[in-house]
Protein backbone atom coordinates (compact mmCIF):
# COMPACT_ATOMS: atom_id res chain seq x y z
CA UNK A 1 0.00 0.00 0.00
CA UNK A 2 1.12 3.15 -1.09
CA UNK A 3 1.67 6.13 1.72
CA UNK A 4 2.41 9.40 1.33
CA UNK A 5 5.83 10.47 1.55
CA UNK A 6 5.08 13.93 3.05
CA UNK A 7 3.19 14.69 6.80
CA UNK A 8 -0.03 16.55 4.70
CA UNK A 9 -2.97 18.35 6.34
CA UNK A 10 -6.16 15.95 5.31
CA UNK A 11 -9.16 17.97 4.29
CA UNK A 12 -10.16 18.62 7.48
CA UNK A 13 -6.91 19.48 8.66
CA UNK A 14 -5.61 16.33 10.32
CA UNK A 15 -2.22 15.78 10.05
CA UNK A 16 -1.59 12.56 8.36
CA UNK A 17 1.68 10.67 8.08
CA UNK A 18 1.70 7.04 6.57
CA UNK A 19 -1.96 6.76 6.76
CA UNK A 20 -1.78 7.42 10.71
CA UNK A 21 -4.07 10.40 11.81
CA UNK A 22 -1.08 12.05 14.53
CA UNK A 23 -3.85 14.18 16.08
CA UNK A 24 -5.94 11.20 17.22
CA UNK A 25 -3.08 9.22 18.06
CA UNK A 26 -0.71 11.85 19.56
CA UNK A 27 -4.14 12.94 21.92
CA UNK A 28 -4.89 9.31 22.81
CA UNK A 29 -0.88 9.45 24.07
CA UNK A 30 -1.65 12.25 25.94
CA UNK A 31 -4.38 11.14 27.61
CA UNK A 32 -2.82 8.12 28.77
CA UNK A 33 0.35 10.22 30.01
CA UNK A 34 -2.21 12.23 32.16
CA UNK A 35 -4.23 9.29 33.38
CA UNK A 36 -2.10 6.10 32.83
CA UNK A 37 -5.63 3.90 33.98
CA UNK A 38 -6.54 4.86 30.60
CA UNK A 39 -3.72 2.53 29.18
CA UNK A 40 -5.35 -0.90 30.58
CA UNK A 41 -7.08 -2.60 28.11
CA UNK A 42 -8.38 -6.24 27.55
CA UNK A 43 -8.61 -7.62 24.11
CA UNK A 44 -11.14 -10.74 23.65
CA UNK A 45 -11.71 -13.26 21.04
CA UNK A 46 -14.32 -16.39 21.01
CA UNK A 47 -14.10 -19.61 19.23
CA UNK A 48 -16.37 -22.46 18.12
CA UNK A 49 -14.83 -25.67 17.04
CA UNK A 50 -17.06 -26.22 13.55
CA UNK A 51 -15.79 -29.82 12.76
CA UNK A 52 -12.58 -31.48 12.66
CA UNK A 53 -10.05 -29.38 12.84
CA UNK A 54 -11.95 -26.57 11.98
CA UNK A 55 -12.76 -23.59 14.19
CA UNK A 56 -13.57 -19.87 14.15
CA UNK A 57 -12.44 -17.04 16.41
CA UNK A 58 -15.30 -13.79 16.62
CA UNK A 59 -14.02 -10.46 17.83
CA UNK A 60 -16.28 -8.46 18.38
CA UNK A 61 -14.88 -5.48 20.49
CA UNK A 62 -12.31 -4.63 23.58
CA UNK A 63 -11.97 -2.89 26.90
CA UNK A 64 -10.06 0.48 26.85
CA UNK A 65 -10.26 4.28 28.42
CA UNK A 66 -12.17 2.50 31.18
CA UNK A 67 -15.17 1.30 28.96
CA UNK A 68 -16.80 -1.33 26.75
CA UNK A 69 -15.85 -0.54 22.52
CA UNK A 70 -17.43 -2.17 20.07
CA UNK A 71 -16.01 -2.76 16.78
CA UNK A 72 -17.54 -1.13 13.85
CA UNK A 73 -18.22 -5.01 12.15
CA UNK A 74 -17.66 -8.35 13.90
CA UNK A 75 -13.96 -10.04 12.87
CA UNK A 76 -14.36 -14.03 12.21
CA UNK A 77 -11.00 -15.88 11.50
CA UNK A 78 -10.96 -19.38 10.54
CA UNK A 79 -8.18 -21.86 11.25
CA UNK A 80 -8.08 -25.76 10.15
CA UNK A 81 -5.26 -27.67 9.25
CA UNK A 82 -3.83 -29.08 6.10
CA UNK A 83 -5.16 -32.23 4.82
CA UNK A 84 -1.27 -34.00 5.60
CA UNK A 85 -2.69 -32.98 9.28
CA UNK A 86 -6.43 -34.64 8.76
CA UNK A 87 -7.47 -31.04 8.38
CA UNK A 88 -10.04 -30.17 5.38
CA UNK A 89 -8.02 -26.62 4.78
CA UNK A 90 -10.77 -24.30 5.52
CA UNK A 91 -8.36 -21.82 6.77
CA UNK A 92 -4.92 -21.13 8.02
CA UNK A 93 -3.48 -23.22 10.45
CA UNK A 94 -2.68 -21.92 14.24
CA UNK A 95 1.02 -21.55 13.97
CA UNK A 96 0.19 -19.76 10.77
CA UNK A 97 -2.25 -17.23 12.20
CA UNK A 98 0.57 -16.30 14.82
CA UNK A 99 2.83 -15.86 11.92
CA UNK A 100 0.29 -13.15 10.58
CA UNK A 101 -0.52 -11.57 14.43
CA UNK A 102 3.93 -10.93 14.47
CA UNK A 103 3.82 -9.79 10.55
CA UNK A 104 0.73 -7.75 11.16
CA UNK A 105 2.01 -6.09 14.89
CA UNK A 106 5.40 -5.48 13.90
CA UNK A 107 3.81 -3.59 10.48
CA UNK A 108 1.98 -1.46 12.82
CA UNK A 109 4.22 -0.79 15.65
CA UNK A 110 6.47 0.24 12.66
CA UNK A 111 4.10 2.33 10.76
CA UNK A 112 2.55 4.48 13.45
CA UNK A 113 5.86 5.01 15.58
CA UNK A 114 7.96 6.24 12.22
CA UNK A 115 4.94 8.41 11.91
CA UNK A 116 5.35 9.58 15.11
CA UNK A 117 8.86 10.71 14.15
CA UNK A 118 8.42 11.90 10.97
CA UNK A 119 9.73 8.98 9.02
CA UNK A 120 7.91 8.76 5.81
CA UNK A 121 7.45 5.44 4.86
CA UNK A 122 6.09 4.87 0.82
CA UNK A 123 5.69 0.84 1.03
CA UNK A 124 6.26 -1.58 2.72
CA UNK A 125 5.96 -5.48 2.88
CA UNK A 126 7.33 -8.06 5.38
CA UNK A 127 7.66 -12.48 4.97
CA UNK A 128 8.03 -14.34 7.69
CA UNK A 129 8.94 -17.76 8.42
CA UNK A 130 8.74 -20.01 11.58
CA UNK A 131 10.59 -23.47 11.98
CA UNK A 132 8.48 -26.36 13.85
CA UNK A 133 9.40 -30.31 14.76
CA UNK A 134 6.14 -31.68 14.37
CA UNK A 135 7.34 -34.55 16.29
CA UNK A 136 6.68 -32.36 19.66
CA UNK A 137 2.78 -31.37 19.12
CA UNK A 138 2.08 -35.25 17.81
CA UNK A 139 3.74 -36.28 20.74
CA UNK A 140 6.13 -38.46 19.54
CA UNK A 141 9.28 -36.89 21.11
CA UNK A 142 9.37 -35.43 24.11
CA UNK A 143 13.04 -33.61 23.79
CA UNK A 144 11.04 -31.74 20.78
CA UNK A 145 9.68 -28.05 21.56
CA UNK A 146 5.86 -28.22 20.49
CA UNK A 147 6.23 -24.94 19.00
CA UNK A 148 8.46 -22.48 17.15
CA UNK A 149 12.03 -22.56 17.93
CA UNK A 150 12.96 -19.90 15.54
CA UNK A 151 11.06 -17.17 13.50
CA UNK A 152 12.74 -14.64 10.68
CA UNK A 153 11.23 -11.94 9.70
CA UNK A 154 12.27 -9.80 6.36
CA UNK A 155 10.56 -6.48 5.82
CA UNK A 156 11.39 -4.53 2.44
CA UNK A 157 10.63 -0.81 3.02
CA UNK A 158 10.42 2.12 0.43
CA UNK A 159 11.77 4.66 2.63
CA UNK A 160 14.88 7.29 3.23
CA UNK A 161 17.71 4.54 3.71
CA UNK A 162 19.21 6.31 6.45
CA UNK A 163 16.18 5.05 8.26
CA UNK A 164 16.43 1.67 7.81
CA UNK A 165 17.72 0.80 11.29
CA UNK A 166 15.83 3.40 13.45
CA UNK A 167 12.78 1.27 11.52
CA UNK A 168 14.52 -1.73 12.75
CA UNK A 169 14.35 -0.68 16.19
CA UNK A 170 10.25 0.44 16.31
CA UNK A 171 9.68 -3.36 15.79
CA UNK A 172 10.87 -3.45 19.95
CA UNK A 173 7.31 -1.66 20.36
CA UNK A 174 5.16 -4.52 19.16
CA UNK A 175 2.94 -6.05 21.70
CA UNK A 176 3.07 -9.57 19.74
CA UNK A 177 6.87 -9.28 19.22
CA UNK A 178 7.48 -8.91 23.04
CA UNK A 179 4.74 -11.26 24.07
CA UNK A 180 6.68 -13.96 21.95
CA UNK A 181 10.19 -13.09 22.83
CA UNK A 182 9.30 -12.11 26.62
CA UNK A 183 6.59 -14.92 27.48
CA UNK A 184 3.49 -14.33 29.01
CA UNK A 185 1.59 -16.18 31.68
CA UNK A 186 -1.29 -18.52 30.08
CA UNK A 187 -4.13 -19.95 32.39
CA UNK A 188 -6.31 -22.72 30.61
CA UNK A 189 -9.54 -23.81 32.29
CA UNK A 190 -12.00 -26.22 31.02
CA UNK A 191 -15.21 -26.30 32.52
CA UNK A 192 -18.80 -28.28 31.39
CA UNK A 193 -21.14 -26.68 28.96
Amino acid sequence: MKQTNQAQPAMSSTTVMNGIELDTLKATVSAIQNEPELGSCHFRATNTWLSGNHNRSTVTGFYGARQEIAHKQTFTMDADEPAILAGNDEGANPVEHLLHALASCLTTSMVAHAAVRGIAIEELESELEGDIDLRGFLGLSADVPKGYTAIRATFRVKADPADMETLRELTAYSPVFNTLTNGTDVDVMVEPM
